[in-house]
């Protein structure tokens, strides 16, 4: 509901704050003092077209803002996430739109700039206008199957029809996608058996190739490693390296031996043992070398064959890979995908036989889950045609019927069903039945729309039902009709209407006068009336200009009997 409505320098008015509470509440006032300009604002708000017409004399802007408190799960919070808004349910949620004498005109939601587009998509979530200038989504076909099913309550029933069309869209797309595949397999058969039958004799290995380009490297270098391993030998031999250490080493021996040496602690003594010692391991050490060195000999191999056969068919697979455009470790991948390919030529229509009798049974469920909701929404359209029906006679539109076509769509249905819904009106017996907008006049559609809500119940989303001048052209029995059912809508969603009615007035729970200006200024104001007030402007909506002492006792009596 509106919490707050705030407006500057818009047409004639300068400034005007609101704050509206829930129920029903009734705008009043004499004729162009300015009721109008207020929804004109309230729509601008709700993504109405911007005009710079709308910009009081002698301003640069016009500003409109409405405050609102949405519950969690509202559909606006929907609208506003799929558009990548971030927005919290525990907060309240205000629209704004500027329009300036010069520039475009701009858009916001909680002080963040927004598209028009989704302003008005978002403010269609929160507020219906029913009336003469108002397209309320009640006279949008596109909305008709909605409030049918909220009505009947089918959700459960439509819940069931989307998973079955996803289902079914899901296997329509395998059918296709296995078609293309078969048409393209069909296209290279030939191509795609040679190209197996060269893998399949070439017989390509899982990381062959990296292990061929190894043994490759290492072969090529052995007379290179065969060379330094000569040269490590000569260099030891020519030095005779262990007969030098041996000679050393029994030297170093003859000093620990000496008297004063051997088992001494003294630190010459200890630098003995040390060099001895050193010369021991070094002595080893060189044996260990020479034996590693005849090692490494023997496992050098010179295989020329070997090079040869690793060359060939490491060439052989690069050439593979080149002639696939495809790494070569990855020919044995590449082998496995074209003989599945292969395989769809050869066993295709059987997959393809299989996958049409899937997309048959999803397209079958559908139907079947379509039919349930299309059995249902015709039932509900009757005892929704019943209860508008009841409603129409009080409003002074015995004469009119409201019928709820639903026509079938066929394969051209989707998630919500294979129907078409439109509500449809005859306002006169056989003038023939067509759009509820186009059948009615001014004050006929805002009382066929308030007759639609009170059937529809809690169908839509919107909390606000603002009706202008749903009273044009009635009164008595009618007007007072038409109290009680604002009334009755004001007990579950924030109600305004625009009304000339004393009838209508009388049953809001509150009531605001819409006045014009005093002084050179002139300008629209608004205010709320107290219990006194609302008796003096009944009594002015009874008698006219000059207020009588009869019309203020009637005026009484209406508010007490409200």
């Amino acid at each position: 509901m509106i919490l707050a409505l705030s407006i500057r320098d818009f047409v004639l008015i300068d400034r005007l704050d609101l704050e509206p509470g829930a129920g029903f509440t009734a705008l009043t006032g004499e004729t162009g003092a300015g009721k109008s300009i207020i929804l004109d604002a309230l729509s601008l708000t709700l993504g109405a077209a911007a005009d710079r017409a709308m910009v009081r004399a002698g301003a640069e802007q016009a500003s409109v803002a409405a405050e609102f408190a949405v519950p969690p799960g509202h559909p606006v919070w929907e609208v506003l996430a799929e558009h990548g808004f971030e927005a919290s349910p525990d907060e309240t949620l205000t629209l704004k739109r500027v329009v300036r004498t010069s520039g475009p005109a701009r858009a916001f939601i909680n002080d963040q700039p927004v598209s028009a587009a989704l302003l008005a998509e978002a403010g269609e979530t929160l507020v219906e206008i029913h009336g003469q200038h108002a397209a309320s989504s009640l006279m949008r076909p596109s909305s008709h199957r909605k409030l049918l099913d909220l009505f009947a309550g089918n959700e459960a029933l439509l819940a069931a029809c989307a998973e079955a069309h996803g289902a079914r869209a899901a296997a329509r797309e395998a059918r296709e996608q296995l078609e293309e595949a078969h048409r393209e397999a069909l296209r290279t058969r030939d191509w795609l058996a040679a190209a197996v039958g060269e893998l399949e004799q070439l017989a390509p290995q899982v990381g062959e190739a990296a292990g061929l380009t190894e043994t490759r490297t290492r072969l090529m270098q052995s007379e290179r490693v065969t060379e330094a391993i000569a040269e490590a030998e000569d260099a030891l031999a020519e030095g005779d390296v262990e007969a030098a250490l041996s000679k050393a080493a029994r030297a170093a021996e003859r000093v620990c031996r000496l008297p004063g040496f051997d088992g001494a602690d003294h630190p010459l003594a200890h630098a003995a043992r040390a060099a001895a010692e050193a010369i021991e391991r070094a002595l080893i050490e060189a044996g260990e070398a020479a034996g590693a060195l005849a090692a490494l000999e023997s496992l050098v191999e010179h295989d020329t064959s070997a090079l040869e056969a690793a060359e060939a068919r490491l060439f052989a697979l690069r050439a593979a890979g080149r002639k696939h455009s495809v790494d070569p470790d990855l020919l044995p991948e590449l082998l496995v995908r074209l003989r599945e390919r292969l395989d769809l030529v050869e066993a295709g229509e059987d997959q393809l036989i299989r996958a049409r009798k899937a997309e048959a049974a999803a397209n079958a469920a559908w139907h079947a889950a379509a039919d349930k909701l299309s059995v249902a929404r015709k039932a509900a359209a009757g005892r929704l045609e019943a209860a508008i029906a009841k409603e129409l006679n009080p409003l002074k539109l015995g004469r009119a019927v409201i019928r709820v076509a639903v026509e079938p769509l066929g394969e051209e249905g989707g998630a919500h069903g294979a129907d078409k819904v439109e509500f449809d009106a005859e306002t006169n017996p056989g003038a023939g039945f067509g759009p509820l907008r186009k059948i009615a006049s001014g004050g006929e559609l805002a009382r066929v729309s308030l007759a639609l809500k009170c059937a529809l119940a809690e169908a839509g989303s919107a909390m606000t039902l603002i009706f202008d001048e749903a009273d044009q052209g009635v009164g008595g029995a009618v007007a007072a009709a038409i109290g009680e059912r604002l009334v009755r809508l004001g007990k579950a969603r924030q109600v305004f209407a625009v009304t000339h009615s004393p009838q209508v007035a009388a049953a809001a729970r509150a009531q605001w006068l819409v006045e014009k200006g005093k002084g050179k200024s002139g300008g629209t104001r608004l205010r709320g009336l107290d219990e006194a007030d609302r008796q003096e402007e009944i009594a002015r909506m009874l008698s006219g200009a000059e207020i009588t002492a009869e019309a203020r006792a009637a005026a009484g009596r209406l508010l007490e009997d409200a």
